[in-house]
């Protein structure tokens, strides 16, 4: 299992890069997402991996951040989503948005997204909501490095134990988020913040 590459950038495309790794080039498929954050070829690169098997062929599927991985990884569980689908999805959607879209139910945004019809947009509501739920519950969305992730998800927590339910928690968070008393970076601050939106 390869669980992630750590190199060079040799070269990068919108749908693909390809990592030297100790004279080794490996060819990655990656979202847009993940290309608009490499830096230019010959510059230094770590990539969270996920490795598709398949009878033909081995393939890599690269990824910027552990919250598209682990999306990446619950959308191709949805029967009708392959890896490639699940590429094309990340690259026509924030993670986040994306997340927030199914954890709300909101089908009519989802079916916005290139690629999902309307059928597929309520097969990702039905099978992967609760699924989401529990990922953030565990922190599998946070992201290492960034203490505001974390924060961010202790908040949606605190709300959801109060009986919010998980939409209103998140968009309170975000909300509170962008207000200049919760930009101190604290816990406190920022759910005192996303109590008076959620309560509103």
């Amino acid at each position: 299992m390869i669980s992630f590459l750590k190199g060079t950038l040799a070269s990068k495309s919108p749908t693909e890069a390809t990592i030297d790794v100790g004279g080794v080039g490996y060819g990655v498929h990656i979202p847009l997402s993940t290309f608009e954050k490499l830096g230019a070829p010959g510059s230094p690169v770590t990539l969270l991996t996920h490795l598709h098997v398949r009878e033909d062929a081995l393939q890599l599927y690269g990824f910027a951040a552990e919250d598209e991985r682990t999306l990446f990884r619950l959308l191709v569980s949805v029967n009708g989503i392959g890896p490639r689908m699940g590429i094309g999805i990340l690259s026509g959607i924030p993670a986040g948005d994306l997340r927030s879209h199914i954890a709300s139910g909101n089908t009519a945004a989802l079916t916005a997204i290139p690629g999902i019809g309307r059928k597929l947009a309520e097969r990702l509501v039905l099978e992967l909501r609760e699924k989401i739920g529990k990922a953030e519950h565990a922190g599998t969305f946070t992201t290492p490095g960034d203490p505001r992730s974390s924060i961010h998800a202790e908040a949606i927590l605190a709300l959801t134990s109060l009986g919010y339910s998980r939409p209103v928690a998140e968009k309170a968070v975000r909300a509170a988020s962008g207000e200049p008393g919760a930009a101190d970076g604290t816990l406190e601050s920022l759910l005192k913040a996303a109590l008076r939106h959620a309560a509103g």
